[in-house]
């Protein structure tokens, strides 16, 4: 009996970690996206990337640098946006998603300048995750104020 609530806690652990992986994974490519959208990525958006995963998300940070590596390596071979809000809506509550737009406002405004693409993929993302033009709006001027 003992050994089967092992399994049972030990299965459990296991899962949880797959499901915190694939959160990295899937905010770090989200995040990648974002920043390449300009056609480049530049040390001060890989440093908000870092920053916003560590500090935001409380994501370890040697699993992040890992993630990041492949991510940029990957960067290429990017999934569509419906990959990432699919999971994102069944996994994050609204909050949180709140909190992934606003970092990538961060992301966005670290090269110091707004691209209309890149302004173009966050409006879109925002819809499909289901945050409202206001919380958008919000969290664009926080990510601002931080700037």
């Amino acid at each position: 009996m003992i050994n089967l609530l092992k399994n049972i806690l030990n299965n459990q652990n296991l899962q949880e970690d797959k499901n915190n992986n694939k959160n990295l994974e899937l905010l770090c490519g989200l995040m990648i996206e974002a920043a390449y959208t300009d056609g480049q990525i530049d040390e001060n958006e890989l440093n908000k990337i870092k920053l916003s995963l560590i500090n935001v998300f409380a994501e370890d940070p040697q699993e992040v640098n890992s993630v990041l590596e492949e991510a940029k390596k990957n960067k290429s071979n990017s999934n569509s946006l419906h990959y990432y809000t699919s999971y994102i809506n069944k996994n994050f509550d609204n909050d949180k998603k709140i909190l992934l737009i606003e970092a990538l406002w961060e992301i966005v405004l670290s090269d110091g300048k707004i691209h209309d693409y890149e302004s173009n993929l966050i409006r879109r993302l925002a819809g499909l995750l289901y945050i409202s033009d206001v919380d958008s709006g919000n969290a664009k001027k926080r990510a601002l104020d931080k700037s």
